[in-house]
């Protein structure tokens, strides 16, 4: 178990699981120790917090993830033998490349862990209960062909956080990164202008994935979920 690893640089991660507006809901901001924390909200009109994490039961082709993000997903790289179609993907790992628009391509590598390792677990499920969160993703990242892993077999580089909460509307998404935690200079080596690329591609493709996601869901029968008639 990981002791708020966002904390206490930073206001604490469960703050993520209140409704009310954070100071940070977008945008990037600077750590004591130069790492960079980027910060983004997006809209999910249409979409629950059960597709969401369906989505990550599901996609495993590189037109999948182009289908995400058409611009800056080049190359689906495979999951692990942890990751089970429709059914889980928590200890995991996947592998692929993507770009950040202008910021050309690099290989990534997401090892994705059960959220109540970041948030308190009772705050979270109670969270639950009271319909404050509806689905959470987290995971731990590294960037480039040669990615420190430790003992685990967990990137070093950084983590990510996706909360959603079900509205009236659909959901809405608070996605939190944490960069830089393998680099001795952050400050350096993490220039503002990737975080606010981070940023655009972080909202650019759950924008898309939101767009195509309640039929693809509907479709495939996602967890015994009938389609509902729009006529």
């Amino acid at each position: 178990m990981i002791e708020h690893p966002f904390h206490p640089e930073i206001s604490c991660i469960d703050d993520l699981l209140q409704i009310p507006p954070l100071r940070l809901e977008t945008g990037i901001s600077r750590l004591p120790s130069g790492c960079l924390v980027v910060a983004v909200r997006t809209d999910l009109h249409g979409c629950t917090g059960r597709m969401l994490d369906w989505w990550f039961k599901f996609f495993e082709t590189t037109q999948h993830i182009k289908w995400w993000h058409p611009h800056d997903h080049v190359e689906h790289r495979g999951w692990d033998k942890h990751w089970k179609k429709g059914e889980s993907y928590i200890g995991a790992s996947i592998r692929a490349v993507e770009s950040l628009a202008d910021i050309p391509p690099v290989a990534a590598q997401l090892k994705f862990h059960d959220p109540r390792e970041l948030f308190d677990a009772e705050q979270l499920d109670l969270a639950f209960a009271q319909k404050r969160a509806s689905a959470a993703v987290y995971a731990r990242i590294g960037f480039g062909e040669h990615i420190a892993l430790d003992a685990n077999g967990d990137p070093q580089d950084g983590q990510m956080i996706h909360l959603a909460r079900d509205t009236p509307f659909g959901c809405v998404l608070r996605s939190r990164f944490l960069l830089g935690q393998s680099s001795a200079q952050p400050a350096v080596d993490l220039p503002d202008e990737l975080g606010l690329g981070l940023l655009r591609h972080c909202y650019s493709e759950f924008t898309y994935l939101s767009r195509f996601l309640p039929s693809l869901y509907y479709g495939e029968h996602a967890n015994g979920e009938a389609a509902p008639l729009p006529w």
